[in-house]
């Protein structure tokens, strides 16, 4: 059979899953936090036909033949720069200006996200929609029952973190600091659903602490991050997707003429 079929096939698989990253960055364009990925290809072994020599006394050095053997995907590069910022006015919600990621804990597994719509709820914990709690420098829950119960008439928070909270007196309270964690290799991180991230081998351990200090990002309150898909350049790539899987469907058709072609010599 024809390599140029198998190499083709190789291209609309690659291609395929570009389409896939695109649609999945399309998709998200308006989700609270979320961070586009990109596509990235490389090109499988080739085969040697003649190996490389070097020059001798009486002639000169010839260059390798070797044919391609398709292309893969080498891997999915995450885009961590700042979504755009988007005003709520409710208290709970948060952003981070400049790195870092807020650490939740969800079902024992202490998890990483930019996306800040954090509400109150009964218990006084700061959540994420689907019920993740926000972990303070210590990594423990903010537990805030006094604004839930009534103790305090007004709270805020500060670029650093800190929740202050106003009792009736007029006395101002530091409930606790919200915990803001850093990665020697962000892109490491592996995502796992609900706008959240996993720390991995090649992310490097969570260095958590106060917001403002070392690389780590301050706070805004009343704001959200939202996506940083850049709608213009997704669509830009959808086209590439779907020219590259065209072009390589094309590969395929005209490996098929060949092969037809070569079995009417034979009739």
């Amino acid at each position: 059979m024809l390599q140029s079929l198998f190499t083709g096939i190789s291209g609309l698989g690659a291609h395929q899953r570009m389409l896939d990253v695109t649609a999945n960055n399309i998709a998200n364009v308006n989700t609270t936090g979320f961070k586009s990925s990109s596509t990235e290809f490389e090109d499988t072994l080739s085969q040697t036909v003649q190996g490389a020599g070097g020059p001798t006394g009486s002639s000169g050095g010839t260059n390798a033949v070797q044919y391609g053997l398709g292309v893969q995907v080498a891997g999915t590069a995450l885009n961590f720069t700042q979504g755009s910022n988007q005003a709520t006015g409710v208290t709970s919600n948060m952003l981070i200006n400049g790195d870092g990621f807020f650490v939740v804990s969800k079902n024992g597994q202490q998890l990483y996200t930019r996306a800040g719509n954090f509400t109150l709820d009964s218990a006084g914990n700061l959540v994420t929609p689907d019920g993740a709690i926000a972990e303070d420098t210590t990594g423990n829950p903010l537990n805030l029952a006094g604004l839930t119960n009534g103790s305090y008439v007004s709270w805020s928070i500060d670029p650093n973190g800190n929740i202050n909270a106003v009792n009736s007196a007029g006395v101002t309270t530091t409930l606790g600091q919200v915990g803001v964690a850093t990665f020697a290799n962000p892109n490491g991180l592996q995502k796992v659903g609900d706008t959240a991230f996993a720390a991995s081998p090649n992310s490097g351990p969570a260095q958590v602490g106060a917001p403002n200090t070392g690389s780590r990002g301050s706070i805004t309150s009343g704001y959200v991050e939202m996506s940083n898909v850049d709608l213009s350049a997704e669509l830009t790539n959808l086209i590439i997707s779907e020219r590259g899987f065209q072009a390589n469907s094309k590969v395929i058709t005209t490996s098929d003429e060949v092969l037809q072609t070569l079995v009417n010599l034979k009739q």
